[in-house]
C-alpha cells in the first residue's frame, strides 16, 4: 500500500506538463522511425500459446478546477475546429459491416483467432480489414515491454488509418492498484499509483488528478488511447469485496470529486476515459463475473447516492460510461441485467442523466451473460437497450454476425447502427483534431 503523499496543486501540474513533454518528444521520435522500422516480430512469433481472460473523507479539498463554463450534461467536450461534416463523410463511405465491426471491442485473440497475441502482424492486418472492430482491448499477457508493446499498438493504430482514415480505439483495464495490467509487470518500470480506496481515504484530490496523469502520461506513451476507468462506484456495503479497493469511498460527494479529478488527469494527457461500472456496482454483494449483481434500490436512492459520481464525470465531459452486469428489480421489474435494459441505458443514463458519449458494455463474456445468453442474443439486445460498443462478446464473430442479420431482418434499424456509429466516429475525429 503506498504511502500518503501531500501532493499539492502546483507540483502535480509541474509533474504532468513535464510527463506530457515527454511523452510527446518519444512519440514524434517513434513516428520518424516508424515507416522504415517494419514489423521486427513475424507472424510465427505472433503466437505464444496460453489464454487469456477478460471512505473516509475527513480533511478533504475542494477539487483543483476554477474558472471557466462548464460543458451542459451530456454534450461532448468538441475543439472549437470540430467539423461534424467529417463524421459524416465517414459514415457514407462506410459498409453496413463496417459500421456494425464498429461497434465492437474485442481483445486481439477474439481478432486474431490466436491463443495468445503479443503483436500486430500480417495476420491481424488481414483480419482487422475483414472485420475492422471500434477497439481492441489488451490484457498483461498482451504486454510484454514498452518496446513490443509500442510496436504492436503503432501497428494496430496504422491498420486502422490505412484501411479506414480513422484511429481504432486501444484499451486497457489500468485503474491503479489490485487492477493494473502495466504498474504490477516489473518490465514497464511505471509507478503504480495505488488502490483507490487510499486516494479517496486523504480526501484530497490533487491526488486523484496527480493519479490520472501519472497513468494518463505512460499509457500515452505505450500508444494506448483509452483508459477503463476511473471507477466511479461508491462503495455503500462493506461486504462488497469487488470494488472495495477500486472505488474511492463510501461518501458519493468525494468519489464524484475524485472520479472528475481523474478523468481531468487522463484527458490531459490524450488519454479518453471509460467510467464505470453504471449505475454502481458498490451497494452489491456477488461479483457480476461469475454472475447477476443485485442492486435493491430505487431511481430516487440512485440519484442520491450511486448516480452521483457519473453526473459528475458526464458533467466533466467523459466520453464513454460502461454499463455493468448488475440487476436492478426496483427498477425495471425483472432480472434482466443493466447492459440489455432500455430502461436503465436509454432511460437513466441517456434520459435522466443526458449522457450522449459512447456506452460500452461491460465484458459479455461474464458469467452474468454467458450462462443466460448466446453471443448473438446478448448483442442485439443491448443494441436495443441503447449500447454504442460491445465488449469482449464470448465469441466475436457470432456475436457481430448476430447483429448483422437482425439488421438485416429488420429486428435492428439502419439508422440504430448509424446513431451508434456516429458516436464512435465524434471521438475518434475528435482524436484525429486533437493530435
Amino acid at each position: 500500500m503506498e504511502k500518503k503523499r501531500k501532493g499539492t496543486k502546483g507540483r502535480a501540474v509541474i509533474i504532468c506538463l513535464a510527463a506530457l513533454l515527454a511523452a510527446d518528444i518519444l512519440l514524434a521520435v517513434m513516428l520518424v522511425g516508424q515507416r522504415g522500422a517494419g514489423e521486427n516480430l513475424s507472424e510465427g512469433e505472433e503466437i505464444f500459446g496460453g489464454g487469456g481472460t477478460s471512505g473516509n473523507d475527513s480533511g478533504k479539498k475542494d477539487p483543483p478546477f476554477t474558472g471557466g463554463e462548464k460543458d451542459l450534461p451530456g454534450e461532448p467536450s468538441f475543439p472549437e475546429d470540430f467539423d461534424n461534416n467529417r463524421v459524416e463523410e465517414f459514415l457514407a463511405g462506410m459498409s453496413l459491416e463496417q459500421k456494425i465491426a464498429q461497434m465492437f471491442m474485442v481483445t486481439p485473440e477474439a481478432l486474431t483467432n490466436y491463443t495468445k497475441v503479443t503483436a500486430a502482424g500480417e495476420v491481424t492486418k488481414q483480419r482487422f480489414m475483414q472485420y475492422p472492430v471500434g477497439g481492441v482491448i489488451y490484457m498483461a499477457g498482451n504486454l510484454v515491454d514498452p518496446e513490443q508493446t509500442r510496436e504492436m499498438l503503432t501497428n494496430m493504430e496504422n491498420y486502422s488509418i490505412e484501411f479506414l482514415g480513422f484511429p481504432v480505439f486501444l484499451g486497457v483495464d489500468e485503474e491503479g492498484g489490485t487492477v493494473a495490467r502495466i504498474a504490477k509487470n516489473k518490465a514497464f518500470k511505471v509507478e503504480n499509483v495505488g488502490d483507490m480506496s487510499d486516494i479517496g481515504a486523504s480526501g484530497d484530490y490533487d491526488r486523484a488528478y496527480l493519479a490520472g496523469c501519472t497513468v494518463g502520461a505512460y499509457l500515452a506513451d505505450l500508444g494506448f488511447n483509452l483508459d477503463f476507468a476511473p471507477v466511479a462506484d461508491v462503495w455503500s456495503n462493506k461486504k462488497n469485496t469487488v470494488v472495495k479497493y477500486r472505488s474511492f469511498g463510501s461518501d458519493a460527494e468525494l468519489v464524484r470529486g475524485m472520479v472528475t479529478a481523474q478523468i481531468k488527469g487522463f484527458s490531459e494527457q490524450g488519454i479518453l476515459s471509460a467510467v464505470k461500472h453504471f449505475p454502481g456496482h458498490g451497494s452489491t454483494a456477488a461479483d457480476s463475473h461469475k454472475g447477476a449483481a443485485i442492486v435493491e434500490k430505487n431511481l430516487q436512492e440512485l440519484l442520491e447516492c450511486d448516480l452521483v459520481p457519473f453526473k459528475g464525470a458526464i458533467e466533466e465531459g467523459v466520453p464513454f460510461v460502461m454499463v455493468g452486469h448488475l440487476s436492478l428489480p426496483q427498477i425495471i421489474g425483472e432480472d434482466v441485467p443493466a447492459v440489455l435494459s432500455r430502461e436503465i441505458i436509454t432511460g437513466i443514463l441517456r434520459g435522466e442523466l443526458g449522457f450522449d458519449g459512447i456506452v460500452i458494455t461491460d465484458a459479455l463474456d461474464m458469467g452474468a451473460i454467458t450462462d443466460y445468453y448466446n453471443c448473438a442474443k446478448a448483442s442485439v439486445m443491448a443494441v436495443e437497450a441503447g449500447a454504442d460498443m460491445l465488449l469482449m462478446p464470448k465469441d466475436f464473430v457470432e456475436a457481430y454476425e448476430g447483429v448483422l442479420d437482425a439488421v438485416r431482418r429488420g429486428e435492428l434499424s439502419v439508422e440504430r447502427i448509424n446513431e451508434s456509429v456516429r458516436r464512435i466516429l465524434r471521438v475518434k475525429v475528435e482524436m484525429m483534431i486533437r493530435k
